[in-house]
C-alpha cells in the first residue's frame, strides 16, 4: 500500500508543474464566481442559509451533504464504461470532482463570514482542500507557514504561498486520482463496480474535506 501511494504522489508531483498555475487556480476562480449552469459559490451557499431559516450551522452541514452527493454522482457517471473509456474519463473525474471541492470549501467560507475576493481567504481554501493528514505533514515540513485559519487571518498576504499552494494541491489532487485508479482498474471489466466504486470514492473525500473545511475555518463574526 505504501508503495502504491509513493508511486501515486510521484505521478501527481510529475503533473504538478504544468498544471499548479492554471487548472486548481481556474477552477477555484470558476467555483467562486460561478458560470452556467453554476452559481456562485456565496450566492448557493447564501440560498441553502435561507433554507434552513438563518441557521448557519444547519446550512454548513446541508452544504457539506449536498456536495458530497454532487461529487458522488459525477465520479459515478465519469468512472462508468469500460477500461478503454479510461483516458476520457480521467480528465473529466479530477475537474468534476475539484469543482465540487472547491465550491464546497469556498461556501464554508463564505457562511463562517470570510470575504472570498481576499488572496489570503483563497489560500485557506485551496489548503483545506489538501485535507487536515497533508496540512500537518506540510507544516512540520515547513512547507507551509501554518493552518488554514491561519492563513485566512493572516495580517499580510504572501504572494509566494500562491505558488506553493497551487503546486502542493496539484499533487494532491492527481496523486488520489492515480491512487483510485490502482483500485478502480480492475472493478472497469465490469463497469457497474467501476462506477460505484468512483462514486463511494469521491463522495467520501469530499464529505472529509467539509468537515475538515468547517471544523477549520471557524465563523469570524463569533467571539473566541
Amino acid at each position: 500500500m505504501g508503495v502504491r501511494r509513493t508511486a501515486a504522489v510521484t505521478a501527481g508531483s510529475k503533473l504538478a508543474p504544468r498544471y499548479a498555475g492554471t487548472f486548481v487556480r481556474g477552477t477555484l476562480d470558476r467555483a467562486i464566481d460561478g458560470f452556467v449552469p453554476l452559481r456562485s459559490a456565496a450566492a448557493a451557499a447564501d440560498a441553502r442559509l435561507v433554507d434552513r431559516d438563518g441557521d448557519v450551522e444547519a446550512a454548513i452541514a446541508a452544504w457539506v451533504r449536498q456536495h458530497a452527493t454532487l461529487a458522488g454522482a459525477q465520479g459515478f457517471v465519469t468512472n462508468l464504461g469500460g477500461i478503454a473509456t479510461y483516458a476520457v474519463a480521467l480528465p473529466a473525474n479530477v475537474v468534476g470532482v475539484t469543482l465540487v471541492q472547491c465550491h464546497l470549501v469556498a461556501g464554508i467560507a463564505h457562511l463562517r463570514g470570510y470575504d472570498l475576493e481576499n488572496p489570503r481567504v483563497r489560500n485557506a481554501i485551496l489548503a483545506c482542500m489538501l485535507g487536515e493528514d497533508s496540512v500537518t505533514s506540510l507544516v512540520k515540513k515547513h512547507r507551509l507557514p501554518s493552518s488554514p485559519m491561519a492563513l485566512a487571518t493572516s495580517p499580510v498576504h504572501d504572494p509566494a504561498l500562491d505558488d506553493t499552494l497551487s503546486r502542493e494541491v496539484t499533487t494532491e489532487i492527481f496523486a488520489r486520482a492515480a491512487g483510485k485508479r490502482a483500485v478502480t482498474l480492475i472493478g472497469r471489466r465490469v463497469p457497474l463496480i467501476g462506477g460505484a466504486v468512483g462514486a463511494s470514492s469521491d463522495a467520501l473525500s469530499t464529505w472529509q474535506i467539509g468537515q475538515y473545511a468547517a471544523d477549520e475555518l471557524r465563523d469570524r463574526r463569533l467571539p473566541g
